[in-house]
């Protein structure tokens, strides 16, 4: 049973962060429609928390597909984590160095495949720095370690069984992206793709859960911004990684039961027989 606060302090991390089980690790992620000028694995190379791997969503995915990081199956994701030092017995805790993207999706798979003890580590590295925290550029070398996959399927949703929670209105499903995307009123960054939501879904943006100096926020200013349901909660972005963000959000508030629909909007608007709603929902 998952309870209290999925984030940590740096300052918390300051003193932990020499405990043998505590594993750091950096998720940070830089969206490609983003033209960024470095990866998420170059700004790791060049600055990161002493002792810190960098996971790559982009390259921990499943195969056989073209939608981009879905989640590996258990036996490649296993086999990645535990190269990365990675294993049973440990606390992991993920940070990124822009916004919460990829420290959260990590978060999320992990808890997928098992792993209840990690957390993430608020305000990411600009928080860690601000702390007086050390940092280096010279990558670790883990120890291999061993990981057991046991799949939570609670914690994620299909094409299909999206379909089902938007005709039934079973389920209550919070789209992450920005609003002009969710209304149909701004082009999605991705070439081909609508723009315009899943029917039935409500619109509490990414971008609002973060305060001005790139933490989360506190759980009586989070509280307002989502609806006030008992329902199970689906979200849901434009890859499965905004909708993350949105999942630790919730966990925050005492909700660690919510499912990321993986493929999001990308796999949904892919085909053009599936339901678009534009406008406010």
């Amino acid at each position: 049973m998952e309870s209290g606060d999925p984030l940590v302090s740096a300052e918390w991390l300051k003193e932990n962060i020499s405990a043998p089980d505590v594993r750091v690790v950096d998720a940070t992620w830089m969206p490609p429609f983003m033209n960024p000028e470095k990866t998420g694995r170059q700004m790791w190379s060049d600055c990161h928390i002493p002792g810190a791997v960098h996971f790559d969503i982009d390259a921990i995915k499943a195969g056989g597909t073209d939608l981009p990081h879905m989640l590996p199956d258990p036996v490649m994701f296993s086999s990645r984590v535990r190269k990365l030092g990675i294993g049973d017995g440990n606390r992991v805790i993920v940070y990124d160095q822009f916004k919460f993207f990829g420290a959260a999706r990590l978060w999320w798979m992990l808890r997928v495949m098992g792993h209840q003890d990690v957390k993430v580590l608020d305000g990411g590295l600009q928080a860690w720095i601000h702390a007086e925290g050390e940092t280096e550029d010279l990558p670790p070398v883990p120890m291999e370690r061993h990981f057991t996959a046991r799949v939570r399927s609670d914690l994620i949703k299909d094409v299909n069984q999206m379909m089902v929670a938007s005709e039934g209105n079973t389920h209550t499903i919070i789209d992450a992206r920005s609003r002009e995307r969710f209304t149909g009123d701004a082009p999605e960054p991705r070439e081909g793709l609508p723009s315009g939501h899943i029917p039935g879904s409500i619109s509490v943006p990414s971008s609002v859960l973060s305060d001005e100096s790139g933490k989360m926020k506190t759980a009586d200013k989070l509280k307002p911004l989502f609806p006030d349901s008992s329902a199970p909660v689906i979200t849901t972005c434009g890859s499965g990684v905004s909708a993350a963000v949105t999942a630790l959000a919730l966990a925050r508030l005492g909700n660690w039961d919510v499912a990321v629909y993986d493929g999001s909007w990308t796999e949904w608007a892919s085909d053009s027989s599936r339901p678009i709603a534009t406008g406010e929902a």
